[in-house]
């Protein structure tokens, strides 16, 4: 489809005015990035292959009744969305400890917890999206106390739902990050998980190595970025063998 106006630019992709009211064009770039913008990269492919797992995710989650933005996507790095208010908080849940939650209590890696735990992060560039409290959330409007419950129960049944859909074509889902909307139709509003699930914003390992398979890989520099994110497709089934027909061999581009 032909380019249309440019509304916004992150890292790791570009939104554009949709072809209809309410909608909004998702491009996936190749750009990745980690530490706060610190480390930048380009991963051949990545935007590839992120557009295509998270179409399957988010549409395996609307089979399970998860409200979602996600409408269809339109080609090889473009999926159609619907217009949402995207609430400044960031949900992470997390089933066994890795990454800054193993640093900041002192956990072992891969130390199974003893339930799944969920947290919340303001959504702020500038302060390194610090982690907060249900108060801070509501006393300062960030979100409602119905917005975080309506976002809490999807995130918990969410977590279920990829947890078992991992298990079953031998990943561990380690951890992973949700970013909500508000979808109005009318005079009324509801809660809608948003942006896109991927390997960018989920920790996954093999079930059985403990081989990381997310753009862990990127950030610690263990090589094999858009190999990994190949696996994950592969084993979800929504792509041959040989991959798709637009990405070249995977390298990464410092």
């Amino acid at each position: 489809m032909s380019r249309r106006r440019q509304i916004y630019e992150g890292k790791a992709k570009v939104l554009f005015e949709g072809p209809e009211p309410g909608t909004i064009v998702q491009y996936f770039k190749d750009d990745a990035s980690a530490f706060n913008d610190r480390k930048k990269g380009t991963i051949v492919g990545k935007g590839v292959l992120n557009n295509r797992i998270s179409e399957f995710l988010m549409t395996k989650l609307g089979e399970i009744g998860i409200a979602t933005h996600f409408v269809r996507r339109l080609n090889m790095r473009e999926q159609l969305v619907r217009a949402v208010e995207i609430i400044p908080i960031a949900i992470v849940v997390r089933n066994v400890a890795a990454g800054s939650f193993s640093q900041r209590l002192g956990i072992a890696e891969g130390t199974v917890l003893p339930r799944s735990i969920v947290e919340y992060h303001y959504k702020n560039k500038e302060l390194g999206d610090p982690l907060v409290s249900e108060e801070h959330i509501t006393a300062f409007g960030w979100a409602s106390t119905q917005d975080l419950d309506d976002m809490m129960q999807m995130a918990l049944r969410i977590n279920d739902f990829l947890s078992g859909l991992f298990l079953g074509v031998q990943i561990k889902l380690v951890d992973f990050k949700l970013e909500f909307g508000r979808l109005w139709s009318n005079d009324e509003m509801r809660v809608v998980l948003a942006d896109e699930l991927s390997p960018d914003n989920c920790r996954l390992w093999d079930l059985r190595t403990n081989e990381k398979m997310d753009k862990d890989r990127f950030r610690q520099d263990l090589g094999g970025v858009a190999e990994a994110y190949q696996e994950v497709a592969r084993r979800l089934g929504i792509l041959p063998e040989s991959g798709p027909a637009d990405i070249p061999d995977p390298r990464l581009v410092r």
